[in-house]
Parts: structure tokens; sequence; C-alpha cells
């Protein structure tokens, strides 16, 4: 007869149920969700989504979608994210289609070409029509790749982050400090993409293992989605007697964490434990501890989970999020004509708005000045006409422009009149 006590280890140990599908877009993609499609990963439902028809080739996802029109003639996107952006938006419901049936999408890309910055976030947001939540994963270009992907990935990484649930950002640049002058390309990519897997591990480990202290996929949603712009994760793995103390030097080791800098400045961290049987009261509350106090002041989530077959082993998957911090862009300069919109530039580079009304008379040249009697009653604009009752000049909707570098230049007097102002405005002579 079973106790109370095995009943509760079952209950531990048997799987949590939910549909989740991995789907990776555009060439970066396909190939990441290519290295997570495993063992491991079975309760999962892959697919594939790019405007290359030889990438989908070669991938071993279950469904393949090939985003393709007649203008293309098979070339693609051309690292166009705009052309991306509207091929997805074409095919929305095929997009809708493959993330359909799913409680849980993960989008998996590289972000700054065409397919992944210009899919991505038209599939996020058909993956919520499709009442699924939804977390991305990306990666974001090296600095050598050039300003153009640069801005092309944080254009398509806000765009992302405006309707997907959850975005876990991994830039690429930091695997400069997982490698040397020797190591080659192929290496190189092979790690980033390593870290990237490390991150849907342990996401995947959170919504899929039993936990003795729940963390909710809420939880981990609202965690990104509240302060995603600054969040970094790390998964660390290891064994022995002395793995508390071991789990805990990996993590403040681990690069994606700035060797520890990343949990100093965090405003909320989310940790989660998972090991076999033997793990102890003990073992948790040290590794809490010690990440704790390397992150003093920020709200902290934590879970512990048991896994039959991690029997000697302790595993952490983390997440630390920061605050996003405005900076200050500058003025937008604009080319509209008008005073008012003028952006604001250093006083050696503009010229000043002018401190009366100046008009513009162009559109005026060659037009004569009717000749009136006038009576000066002493009031200037006052005109008055033989027999007819006295009357007011209007103002004139006449549009008010800067007149650019000639606004610093001394009106031009003669006996006591400015010559720039109009000869029917100065003598007061109404226009029909």
């Amino acid at each position: 007869m079973k106790t109370k006590n095995d009943i509760l280890i079952l209950a531990m140990e048997s799987p949590r149920t939910r549909s989740i599908k991995i789907i990776g877009v555009g060439g970066a993609g396909v190939i990441l969700a290519d290295a997570l499609n495993q063992a491991e990963f079975s309760g999962a439902d892959f697919a594939a989504i790019d405007t290359d028809a030889q990438s989908l080739a070669g991938s071993s996802a279950t469904v393949k979608v090939h985003l393709e029109t007649k203008l293309m003639r098979g070339l693609g996107t051309g690292g166009d994210p705009e052309r991306g952006h509207a091929l997805a938006e074409e095919q929305f419901a095929t997009l809708k289609s493959a993330a359909e049936g799913a409680e849980v999408v993960f989008i998996v890309t590289g972000l700054g070409g065409g397919a992944g910055s210009g899919i991505s976030p038209v599939l996020a947001r058909a993956a919520k029509e499709g009442g699924a939540l939804v977390l991305a994963f990306v990666t974001l270009p090296f600095s050598c790749e050039g300003n153009r992907r640069q801005q092309q990935a944080r254009a398509g990484l806000d765009q992302l982050r405006a309707v997907a649930d959850g975005v876990i950002c991994l830039p690429n640049q930091k695997a400069f400090k997982l490698i040397d002058e020797n190591t080659s390309v192929l290496e190189t990519f092979r790690i980033t993409g390593g870290l990237l897997v490390e991150g849907v591990r342990g996401v995947w480990q959170l919504l899929t293992r039993p936990g003795l202290i729940q963390i909710h996929f809420d939880d981990l949603c609202g965690l990104v989605r509240d302060w995603h712009s600054e969040s970094a994760f790390a998964y660390v793995e290891t064994s022995g007697p002395a793995r508390s103390r071991e789990i805990v030097e990996k993590l403040l080791a681990h690069a994606l964490l700035d060797e520890g800098r990343a949990l100093a400045g965090a405003n909320a961290v989310l940790v989660s434990l998972t090991g076999g049987k033997d793990l102890t009261m003990g073992e948790v509350n040290r590794v809490m501890e010690k990440i704790t106090s390397h992150c003093e002041g920020a709200k902290i989530i934590m879970g512990a989970a048991i896994d039959a077959g991690m029997a000697n082993k302790l595993s952490v998957v983390l997440i630390a999020a920061k605050n996003a911090v405005e900076k200050n862009e500058g003025p937008v300069v604009s080319n509209s004509a008008e005073p008012h919109l003028v952006p604001a530039l250093p006083e050696t580079n503009r010229d000043p708005l002018p401190s009366s009304p100046r008009f513009d008379t162009a559109s005026l040249s060659g037009a004569p000045s009717p000749s009136l009697p006038r009576e000066n009653s002493g009031r200037p604009g006052r005109v008055r006409r033989v027999g007819k009752k006295s009357m007011l000049q209007g103002q004139l909707p006449l549009a008010i422009v800067s007149k650019g570098r000639f606004d610093k230049s001394e009106p031009t007097i003669h006996k006591g009149e400015d010559l720039d102002i109009p000869t029917y405005i100065r003598r007061g002579v109404p226009l029909n």
C-alpha cells in the first residue's frame, strides 16, 4: 500500500502535460530548432518557417512552412525585414495554422536578417491570437556583422517585444568571453547556439518538470515582460558531494551573467533548482543564500523540482532582469519650414526665430498698389475713403515663415519706414 510520501513523490515525478511548440524562424532559427529536436524535448512539436526552401529541406521539423511569392522568384527576403514582414502579413493565416493547438509557443530565431526580424513579430502575434503563451529566444548579431544588421536586429527586437509574452535575448558578442584568437568561426557559432539552447532547456524544465515549489509560466512571463529589455539568463549543472558550492561558482563565472555583475544590478531574479531524490533542503538553502547575497534588494522568485533521473546532480536555471533605462536620443530633426517645428540646436548652428511677424511677399510681387486718398487719423492702419465709412485693415491669412539666414539682417529703414514691410501694410491700404 502506497503511503502519502509515495503518492507525493509520484506526483512530483509525473511530468506536467502542456502542449508546447518550438518554432525556428529563418536560417539561424531553423538550425537552432534542429539542435533542440532531440529526445530531451520529445514532448514538444517542432516547426520550421523560412523563405529559403533549401534551408527547410534539411530541417528535421515535423511541420515546414515555406513562405514565398512569385515576386520573390525563390530569392527570399534578400536580408530586408520589410519584405519578410510583408510576406508574413500576406500569409498570416498560414502562420496562425502553424502555431495552432499549442498552449505555449517558443520562437527561436536570429535577428538581423530579413526572415528572423521580419517574420518573428508577425508569428508571435498569430500565435497569441490562437490563444498560446509566446516566449521568444533570440540572438543579436556580432558587432563585426555591420551597422545595418545591428539596426535591423534592434528594430526586430522592439517589434517582437511589443507582441510576445516574453523575450530572452542573447547578444552574440558575449561569446568573445568564451573564445580565444584560435577559435574558428564554426566553433564560435556553435558556442552561441549552445548558449541559446541552454536557455530553452532551462525554461522547458520550468514548464515540464514537476515542482515542490512551483514556478508558474505566468510568473516567468511577468518577469521577462516587465524587464525583458535588460534580461540575462543562465543554465548550469553539476554533480558530486560539493555540487551546491560548485553550482554557485559556475553561475558567478557564467559569461551570460557577466561574471555575476548581472545579479548585482538585477531588479528581479528567477531561480529554479532541480535535483534527484537526494536533494537536501540544506543544499537548496545554501544555493539561495549565495545568490541572494549577490542581488540584495531584488525580487526573488524561487522554485525547486525533483527529477528521479538526476541522482547526485543539481541544475539551476537563473533569469536576472533589470529595469530598462531610457536613453535620451536628442531632439528629433524636422524638415518642416514652420518655425514652431524647428528643433533645438546649438546657438552656433541655428538662426533665431523672428521677433516680429514676417510676411512672404513673393506671391504678391508685381501687384499694383491702389491709389486712394488717405487721411491721417493718427492711428496706424486707419484709412478713409472719400464718401465712405472708415474701415480697418484686417489680418490676411498669410503663412508666417522664417527668413532663414536673413533673420539676423538689420531691417531696411528709409525715412523712418521699414521697407521690409509691404507698402500696402505700411500705408494702411485695404485690399479688395
